[in-house]
Formats: C-alpha cells, structure tokens, sequence
C-alpha cells in the first residue's frame, strides 16, 4: 500500500493523473507469488536476477494495466504499436555539495558513467549511442537523435510492441545492439501500420516517436521532478542523518580541514523541516529518474469518430495516430543507505 498510496498522491499530482497508472490493490496467494517468480527469473539475465525477486510473504500486489494496448472498441482490425522508453537523468547535477574528487558529475551523466561501469563488469558489449541529454533538450534534432541512440542500442532502455507483443528489445533483460538482421525484421513488422515503401518504415516510425515526445511536452514536467534534488546525494545524505536523528556518518569520515566539511556542518543546523524538504524531495527525484515511459500509437482512418486520445500527424506518409503517453508505476521506492 505505501508504494500505492506514494504514486496516487505524490507522482500523479505532479506528473498529472491521466498519465500515470497507480495500479489496483488486490489480494493474492503465496502459490501465484511463487509462479510469479519462477516466470520471471527465467526471462532475467543473471546480473538481474536479484532485482527481479518476488517476495513471497506478500499477501497483496498492484495490478497493473498492459499499456502496450488501445482498450478494445468497435474496431476490432485496430493495430497498436508501442515503445517503452526509460529515459533516465535529463540533467547534469550543479550542487554545491559535489566533492571535488567527484567532480566528473558535473560534466558527465550518470547514463554515461553506469554504461561504462557495466561495460567493464561485462553486463553490455558496447556503450549505447544514447545520450539522455539530448532525449531532455527539447530541440527536435536531439531529440531525434536521442531516439536512433535508442534503437540502435536498445539496451534495456527501449522495447517496441505490436499489438502487445514484443518485436524489438530485450524481455527482462538486455538487446544491446539492433544487428542488420534485427533491423530487417522490424521493418518488415512496421508495414501494417506504417505506410511508407520498404526502407522508410523504420525510419518513419522513429520521426513519429520523436514528434510526440517534443509535442506532448510531458518530458518537461519529468524534467522538473527530477531537478527537485538539488542538493545531490552528497547533500541529502547529511539531510537523512538530521531527520533520523543519528551521528553523520559521512562527517564522521571527513577530515577537519576538507574544503566542504565547512558547507556539510551547516546543513546540520538547518532546521527538521527543512531536511525533510531535502530527503523527500531527493527520493521523489531519484523516482522520475527510474522511471518508464510507455507511448503507443493507432492509426486514425479518415473520417473517424472523435477520439479521446490525442492526435500526431506523420506528414511523411500522410498518416494520423491516435497516441497516449502513461507512466506505469510503481517502481521501487528510492532510498537513502
């Protein structure tokens, strides 16, 4: 219910409550956990088996809905295509609370930085051609960039559906580079929704993705929930330690004369609230940074009955869709250890 109750009230109210699926409460048994489980870990690289763990003991989950569909109406022909994008940190840290041997924050994204911890620990083959930044900039040529980087190396961090079934990306785990052969079939898979000759499709579809994130603006209100952290977990964690109401551990380990043990002691005099401020608004942030944004399209056919959905139109091919954009949470609660 906490995980529940975190999205209902804190992520809708910020990221607007149609784009963002809380779930539903329902009760479950021990044995569907278990099946659960074992239906999981077989589609987990090793290296993530242990994030994909299913708590047995759990007498109650959240029901989320498969956003990978248009809800069935009267047409029954409808094709719906797609993408799962996890965006990840569309901004580069400017907290004074940034030790100097940690600098690089600065000036390199966390993405680039796990890309390349996971390259040496041998969890991908290469690193992505996708730069976050770019994804976040709001400049259509980024942001379309942003999208090839995407597609070329999926990762684990982009999956596209076909009327609910995965035709590109990794399921549980990691599709690190789009081969020829990849790239072939999935242009092959585009042709009954996307009406261009053979060759364009992709490409088609890749500008059809990009016009509605720059067009939907919803990446700007992520944006702004992931800048709520401006004090970096640099300063948060002395924040945390002021709340719980323990010594400081990371002080404990400082040196008198470090350049910012003067700047740490001060966010030891700041007042419960405001630390309170600090650490929720850090969790909230490190939430919008894990976050999955799930965007799928239907072709809208000429002279079709008003829509709820919202419309993009690919002048390319002459074609309209009907698009939503949802957040399916919850992911796991951020914390400070």
């Amino acid at each position: 219910m906490a995980e529940y109750n975190f999205v209902q009230h804190v992520m809708c109210s910020l990221l607007g409550s149609k784009n963002v699926d809380a779930g539903i409460h329902i009760p479950v048994t021990r044995e569907f956990l278990e099946t659960v489980d074992n239906n999981v870990l077989c589609q987990r690289p090793s290296w993530r088996v242990d994030a994909a763990m299913v708590n047995p003991l759990c007498d109650s989950v959240l029901l989320i809905s498969d956003h990978s569909l248009f809800p069935r109406g009267a047409l029954k022909k409808d094709f719906c295509i797609s993408v799962e994008i996890k965006p990840k940190c569309g901004f580069l840290p400017l907290s004074e609370f940034i030790a100097s041997e940690n600098s690089i924050k600065r000036s390199v994204t966390r993405f680039k930085m796990h890309q390349a911890l996971k390259l040496h620990q041998g969890k991908i083959s290469e690193i992505s051609a996708y730069d976050p930044l770019d994804l976040f900039s709001g400049s259509n040529d980024r942001v379309h960039k942003a999208i090839k980087g995407l597609f070329k190396t999926p990762q684990n961090n982009f999956r596209v559906f076909l009327n609910g079934s995965l035709i590109l990306g990794g399921l549980g785990g990691n599709a690190d580079a789009t081969s020829c052969e990849v790239g072939e079939t999935f242009e092959n898979a585009l042709q009954c929704v996307i009406q261009a000759v053979d060759g364009q499709r992709t490409q088609c579809f890749l500008d059809l993705i990009s016009k509605t994130i720059c067009s939907s603006g919803l990446l700007n209100k992520v944006l702004e929930v992931q800048k709520l952290d401006n004090a970096d977990i640099e300063g948060a964690i002395h924040a945390y330690y002021n709340v719980i109401s323990q010594p400081c551990v990371v002080c404990n380990k400082q040196s008198a004369e470090d350049q910012l043990s003067e700047r740490y002691s001060s966010l030891h005099s700041i007042l419960n609230d405001e630390s309170m401020k600090i650490v929720r608004n850090y969790l909230i942030a490190a939430t919008a940074k894990d976050l999955s944004m799930m965007i799928s399209f239907r072709p809208r056919e000429d002279g079709s009955v008003e829509s709820p959905y919202s419309m993009v139109s690919l002048e390319s091919t002459n074609q309209s869709f009907d698009y939503k954009v949802l957040f399916p949470f919850p992911n796991s609660f951020r914390v400070l250890e």
